[in-house]
């Protein structure tokens, strides 16, 4: 465990604990089976390539978040997922750092041609399995599912 998992107040006994904030990414492939990748437009770690997905809301389920953050950062909508993997990361962010579980799922979309950069992302790339290179990630949960979801990839070819 890294570091104190919960705080005790002394004079009232209120107890607060430090859970994980939930997050939600996608795997989305288009007909030639090239992962699509966005490039965040923001801090932190702008520039970085990641997996469409963002953090989910209060009230939300996982896929529910998938769903909406799917439809937010491409305009674009999800027909159907499957669970695929979960990482544990901490989220750098204006010197605050947050622990989250980001939850993975691997996506069907309506329609991937029609998916564009909207909220947040300064890009979007399709590249093949041979041209990822999961080090080009900024986060570094994102960087171990890439990674996961390479070698599970090679094992099938």
């Amino acid at each position: 465990m890294h570091g104190a998992k919960v705080l005790k107040c002394a004079d009232c006994g209120f107890e607060y604990y430090f859970n994980p904030a939930a997050a939600v990414a996608a795997l989305i492939t288009d007909d030639e089976g090239r992962l699509l990748i966005t490039v965040r437009g923001e801090e932190p770690a702008k520039g970085a390539w990641d997996l469409p997905g963002g953090f989910v809301d209060p009230g939300e389920s996982a896929e529910e978040a998938l769903r909406r953050e799917v439809r937010e950062e491409m305009g674009i909508e999800i027909a159907s997922m499957k669970y695929v993997d979960s990482a544990a990361n901490v989220y750098e962010y204006k010197q605050v750092s947050y622990t989250t579980v980001d939850i993975v799922f691997l996506c069907d979309v309506r329609d991937v041609s029609e998916a564009k950069a909207l909220d947040g992302l300064e890009s979007l790339l399709f590249k093949a399995s041979a041209d990822i290179d999961p080090t080009r990630f900024g986060l570094s949960s994102i960087r171990k599912i890439v990674s996961r979801y390479l070698a599970e990839l090679s094992k099938r070819a």
